[in-house]
């Protein structure tokens, strides 16, 4: 059990951080299974308007720090290739 009065505020922080860590990280993955379902049933014009909020979220998850840049990049390239493919 945790007796020192920083470990249970640091415990503390951690278990806020954690939750709200897991809100974005769910928020980048729906935002990117929405986008999918919309380039499987073909739809340009809503997977265009889609691919740029899905791209604002990764970028955003990115800066926090939560997934690699680079990472991000790959996702968002990924993405932008599938919607092109679209005719």
């Amino acid at each position: 059990m945790i007796k020192h009065k920083s470990a249970i505020k640091r415990a503390r922080q951690s278990k806020k951080r954690h939750l709200i860590n897991r809100h974005y990280l769910s928020r980048m993955r729906n935002s990117i299974k929405g986008l999918i379902e919309v380039i499987k049933e073909k739809k340009k014009d809503e997977a265009t308007n889609m691919l740029r909020m899905a791209t604002s979220i990764i970028n955003e998850t990115a800066c926090r720090g939560m997934i690699h840049k680079k990472n991000a990049s790959r996702k968002i390239s990924r993405l932008t290739k599938k919607v092109n493919a679209i005719n």
